[in-house]
């Protein structure tokens, strides 16, 4: 079940790997095997999931994670905003602070909250490239 998704979702829970590969399977009858599908699918896991660290955990509250993904289709293919690449920017500092944390920022109270959606983003790039090495 594992092997055909991308490596940060097989190294999360059961529902972000059922979530991306149904998604999916939906796309590709939409839009065929390609490039679309998979943003499509990560589209979807993004409104459940959050990326930490290496893998993604489930969010307190569904909805987009950033305002690219709070624009949907085909607003979202017309005015390309950036992402926070998983991270749940819409949410709360204080859930924010402790994400930071999980990925091992020091003092993240220290900073404001863009500042921790851009620390978060690079701390979970660094993880999931360890990751990726073993």
């Amino acid at each position: 079940m594992r092997n055909d998704v991308p490596s940060t979702i097989a190294r999360s829970d059961d529902k972000a790997v059922r979530t991306y590969k149904k998604t999916l399977e939906s796309a590709e009858e939409s839009y065929g095997d390609g490039e679309r599908a998979h943003r499509a699918a990560y589209a979807s896991l993004k409104h459940t999931h959050e990326k930490v660290g290496d893998h993604w955990e489930p969010k307190e509250h569904k909805g987009p994670s950033d305002p690219q993904a709070a624009q949907g289709t085909p607003a979202s293919r017309d005015r390309d905003r950036p992402t926070a690449q998983g991270v749940d920017a819409n949410a709360g500092k204080g859930h924010l602070d402790d994400v930071a944390r999980k990925v091992g920022i020091e003092d993240p109270e220290n900073m404001n909250k863009s500042e921790l959606v851009e620390a978060i983003e690079k701390a979970n790039a660094r993880a999931t490239a360890r990751a990726r090495r073993k």
